[in-house]
């Protein structure tokens, strides 16, 4: 079985968050969905827990910072084509969520961009030719000017 990621995610307004996250292209998952929580699958191995903060706060004793002024993850999703980066970016500011909270990146061969839903966390949609990812690191930051 594959490995698989849970991004849990506080949110302020779960139906809302919910109508976010499908206007995106994410599906719920009503077995693991409740009124404090909601399962967004992505694909087979990616998933956001959208949890109100008072589920949230039963699982840590920290503070829930508020995602519109402070930034702890910067959650990045790949996709198949340039094209596909900028169709869900572009649902993603249709159904709420602000445009391009990162600058774009474009190197030809990468290319990303993000948005920021309801609640202020960024969420990165990014593309990278499978052929400039097989040639690895040294290659990218050769190409970037980092090396």
């Amino acid at each position: 079985m594959s490995k698989m990621i849970f991004v849990n995610l506080p949110v302020t307004d779960l139906p809302r968050s919910v109508a976010f996250y499908e206007a995106v292209g994410a599906t719920k998952n009503p077995m693991f969905s409740d009124d404090t929580a909601a399962c967004l699958v992505f694909s087979d191995t990616i998933h956001a827990m959208l949890l109100t903060h008072e589920k949230f706060a039963s699982f840590t004793d920290r503070a829930i910072p508020d995602a519109h002024q402070t930034a702890q993850v910067l959650i990045c999703v790949s996709e198949d084509s340039r094209e596909a980066v900028d169709a869900v970016h572009d649902r993603a500011v249709q159904a709420g969520g602000r445009a391009d909270a990162i600058a774009v990146q474009d190197y030809g061969f990468m290319y990303s961009r993000a948005y920021a839903d309801p609640d202020g966390h960024i969420w990165e949609v990014m593309w990278m030719d499978p052929e400039a990812a097989a040639q690895g690191p040294e290659a990218f930051a050769a190409q970037v000017g980092g090396g």
